[in-house]
């Protein structure tokens, strides 16, 4: 018997063909167990990134850490895995994995020989000072003269909403594309939300750009910026410094002034970017203060039924969808008519309003440029009108309508793919069917041909069958 690991769809280059990679949203939690123990040591430095941190912990990961917060030893492993019902033994393992991966705590060697779990000395330390007080003042928070043209939060709204559009206004080729800098455009980029066309060479949006246009406005701010952290020591920044800056402006307070004395020449061009992409407001580049606006609170907290009364700056519903597939969107904006239009065919234009049609042409061209079938009923349901949610009706589109766009989208996805690899060349009908019914029986099974004595075995399992069948001619 021989195996190929290059055979069926397990090669690599094949394999990237047949499955375009996706946008990968990161949470808190994805982003900061990426980074060193020496990064997040100098992070937990600071009290407001404890509290981040500490705030977006899953609810029995908060229980184990404030119940150990004022325990200056280590508590015994068997100890905090009794705080918890056996029935609940996964997500303990779970949060564990999650602490110790985000160096909250670490194990430690308690006398008689049992491992205990003792908190970071940093992440308690400054933990603390974030939950009762104290601690060193932030710089921005210097005294400031009552500021003579003081900007209130409507303002704050509407500015930060026009300069984030200037980059989703791009990204869908608007004519609205004035404002956005070759730095935005290099972040976009990078990100893999653009790319640079074969022919001209200018930046043209990709699949994951289109299920980017389709994110709420909180979920687009934190990729972005996420995107743009990845290059900021290769602009000379500190990262961990523009960490901790981000970190206290979602602590802050919406529609107050901040002050800019004490910082460094690093953090100076980094609240110039982040001026650029709406989240603080700054009259001129050399004003000693500036303002956060919405964007930037509260940047790092999970969605939430708490976090939408926060977004206050939400748009309002303004899409209708009928059961004979017409959508009415009363807009007069163009980067919300370029949206609808992501996946409708549209075919009026008035001032205040656009109409478009759903059709099997226009959900599989949506689904071409990568954007999936719930990505479009969620959008249609997020900006879903008023008039829509009245009554007992629970959901607020035509379920005829969800059910085809869903329907449209097996119909595209009939066939699927999976990494394997083939098994062949087999001495004896015996030796098949031996490795046959392990696999099979195991769930490692892809595809298997009797008269040819073919197998194509999950690759993740390649190891695991491959010990099996060497046991098993050890044995004949």
């Amino acid at each position: 018997m021989a195996d190929n690991e290059n055979g069926s769809s397990s090669s690599q280059p094949n394999s990237l063909l047949l499955k375009p990679t996706n946008l990968e949203c990161k949470n808190l939690y994805d982003y900061l167990k990426t980074r060193s123990s020496s990064t997040l040591e100098k992070l937990y430095n600071h009290p407001t990134i404890c509290l981040a941190v500490y705030r977006e912990l899953p609810e029995l990961a908060r229980q184990y850490v404030i119940r150990i917060l004022f325990v200056e030893q280590p508590v015994p492993q068997a100890v905090v895995a009794s705080w918890g019902s056996q029935a609940f033994s996964k997500e303990h393992i779970y949060v564990s994995k999650v602490l110790s991966e985000l160096s909250v705590w670490q194990e430690a060697a308690i006398p008689g020989g049992l491992l205990g779990w003792i908190l970071s000395v940093t992440f308690k330390k400054n933990l603390k000072i974030a939950l009762l007080g104290g601690g060193k003042p932030w710089s921005m928070s210097s005294a400031l003269e009552v500021d003579s043209k003081a900007r209130d939060v409507s303002f704050l709204d509407a500015y930060s909403l026009e300069r984030w559009e200037c980059v989703l206004h791009y990204m869908v080729g608007s004519q609205q594309q004035e404002g956005i800098s070759a730095d935005a455009v290099r972040i976009l980029l990078h990100a893999g939300l653009m790319k640079r066309d074969e022919e001209d060479g200018s930046p043209v949006i990709t699949r994951q750009g289109f299920q980017f246009l389709l994110l709420d406005r909180q979920a687009q701010v934190w990729h972005f910026l996420l995107q743009y952290l990845d290059t900021v020591e290769q602009r000379g920044l500190s990262l961990v410094e523009c960490l901790t800056f981000l970190f206290q402006l979602s602590f802050s307070t919406l529609g107050k002034d901040y002050s800019t004395e004490g910082m460094s020449s690093g953090l100076l061009i980094f609240l110039q970017h982040l001026r650029e992409f709406g989240l603080v407001y700054q009259r001129k580049r050399k004003a000693g203060r500036f303002y956060p606006t919405r964007l930037a609170l509260n940047i790092t907290c999970s969605q939430g039924p708490e976090m939408r009364i926060l977004e206050e700056d939400t748009p309002k519903g303004y899409i209708i969808v009928e059961t004979n597939y017409r959508v009415y969107a009363y807009t007069d904006s163009n980067l919300q008519v370029a949206l609808i239009g992501l996946f409708t065919e549209l075919m009026y234009r008035f001032p205040n309003l656009v109409v478009g049609v759903i059709t099997r042409d226009s959900i599989r061209q949506a689904l071409k440029g990568g954007i999936t079938a719930d990505q479009v009923i969620g959008y249609l349901k997020q900006h879903a009108h008023p008039q829509m949610l009245q009554g007992e009706a629970k959901h607020p589109l035509p379920p005829t309508v969800v059910d085809q766009i869903k329907l449209w989208e097996i119909e595209r996805n009939r066939l699927t793919y999976s990494e394997g690899v083939l098994y062949s060349q087999f001495l004896s009908q015996a030796d098949f069917n031996i490795l046959k019914e392990y696999a099979q029986s195991n769930g490692h099974l892809i595809w298997c041909n009797k008269e040819k004595r073919t197998l194509i075995i999950n690759k993740s399992a390649h190891d695991d069958v491959k010990k099996f069948w060497k046991r098993y001619s050890k044995g004949n």
